[in-house]
């Protein structure tokens, strides 16, 4: 089992963020599905349409968004990946206006499995040095 909760969510990766195969939310991430830590607000993002529409928005921003998996361990039914985000903020799908500028942050996520489907993830990643980076750090804070 942990090996094919290791390969689903290597797919995960490569499908959904890198090959932007909004197909592959509804197949992997379960109608049931919950991902904490994504949520503007700290929200929960619940069910594969709520992920899309995130999924969206983050490479709406990030159009040149690359995703690289650093490290991958399961058991059981969970799997934990490190990984690296990449992209250029030259689109305003973020709520940001387009600095042209870009980032690179880590992050981590721990997801559990259930029949081959992601049925909830934790999440955190780099969100203050990715608006850093991507100069867009004095907009938020000036709301």
């Amino acid at each position: 089992m942990s090996t094919e909760n290791k390969t689903l969510m290597q797919r995960w990766f490569e499908e959904v963020w890198n090959q932007r195969r909004k197909e592959s939310i509804h197949e992997l991430f379960a109608a049931d599905g919950i991902a904490h830590g994504l949520g503007a607000d700290d929200s929960a993002i619940r069910g594969p349409e709520a992920f899309a529409s995130f999924q969206e928005a983050f490479v709406g921003g990030f159009p040149d968004l690359r995703v690289s998996v650093e490290d991958v361990l399961a058991e059981g039914d969970r799997v934990a990946i490190r990984w690296r985000a990449a992209g250029t903020l030259t689109g305003a799908g973020l709520g940001v206006a387009p600095t042209s500028r870009p980032m690179s942050v880590s992050g981590m996520s721990f997801v559990r499995i259930r029949d081959g489907q992601i049925i909830e993830a934790w999440n955190n990643f780099d969100v203050l040095g990715m608006h850093q980076q991507a100069g867009t750090l004095a907009e938020l804070v000036n709301r």
